[in-house]
């Protein structure tokens, strides 16, 4: 079925699934995993596909999935609060240097980037002498530890990671807008501890498939359903996680100072977008709420 702007894939037993695609070919298992995820008895109306869909764990990358009861860790994923942040500088083009070289050694001078040692002690991608992030992080990063003991050793390693850029599609960039100004654009997220929380949360929405002899299209679809304490905790962590995806890229982000001789160098524009999330909204009548991931 095709409707003005998107295709309309509807299957007998499966909630539809609206793809923003045409003219995007995309790979055959992308296909079969938003078949799976249509399937599941708890995804609210219908899955929407993105032009950058793609094969994912469980569930596509580049699809947006409602639920009403239940939410799949594995379809939030790992790299929680992942997105593009683009800081607009008061530097114009005018006052950069023809060769960047100095500008790129410097930025990977003052952030730590890769990964070495196992993100243990002697990382590259970590600083040694970390700044304390807000107490309030500090505290809620406890309760969740206290909690999930299972978390301990990469929560000890998180503030050493913060403001720092991380491994694979992870990247700053110099950019110009069309009116010759200065930008920085960061790709990064929750680093190793949103990763940990991650893993953690879909290892055990497993267990609990298991232990309730539940059958998946794919095991990677494991849910945890609402109203159950794993799925406050699951809720409590990813919020969490997401707050320090946002301090890591905002302490990030003030390598614009970097730039010029000038300390009064600042910024003027702020944009912010957050891809791996799941988040809870209302929907209808008040108190009845979807998770999206």
């Amino acid at each position: 079925m095709t409707s003005l702007d998107h295709n309309i894939l509807d299957e007998s037993g499966k909630k539809l699934i609206r793809m923003w695609t045409k003219g995007v070919p995309f790979e055959e298992q992308a296909l079969q995993q938003l078949r799976n995820v249509a399937s599941m008895p708890f995804i609210y109306k219908h899955v929407a596909v993105m032009p950058d869909v793609h094969w994912g764990m469980g569930a596509t990358v580049g699809s947006v999935i409602a639920t009403k009861g239940a939410i799949i860790p594995a379809a939030v994923g790992v790299d929680i609060g992942c997105g593009m942040m683009a800081v607009r500088t008061t530097l114009t083009a005018s006052d950069m240097p023809d060769n960047l070289f100095a500008i790129r050694s410097a930025i990977e001078e003052a952030v730590p980037h890769g990964r070495s040692d196992n993100g243990g002690v002697n990382d590259i991608g970590a600083h040694r002498d970390p700044l304390m992030p807000p107490d309030q992080l500090v505290k809620r990063l406890k309760q969740i530890t206290d909690s999930h003991q299972k978390l301990g050793r990469a929560a000890s390693r998180a503030w050493n990671h913060c403001g720092t850029l991380g491994t694979g599609n992870h990247f700053i960039e110099l950019c110009l807008d069309e009116e010759q100004r200065v930008w920085v654009m960061l790709h990064s997220g929750s680093r190793g501890i949103g990763n940990a929380i991650g893993q953690h949360f879909i290892n055990a929405a497993k267990e609990d498939m298991k232990r309730w002899f539940i059958s998946l299209p794919d095991q990677d679809l494991a849910y945890i359903p609402d109203g159950s304490r794993l799925f406050a905790d699951y809720r409590f962590a990813l919020e969490w996680a997401q707050e320090f995806a946002m301090e890591n890229g905002d302490r990030v982000t003030v390598i614009y100072r970097l730039f010029a001789d000038d300390p009064t160098v600042d910024i003027e524009t702020i944009l912010d977008s957050a891809g791996a999330a799941g988040q809870r909204e209302q929907i209808g009548a008040p108190g009845d709420a979807a998770d999206g991931a």
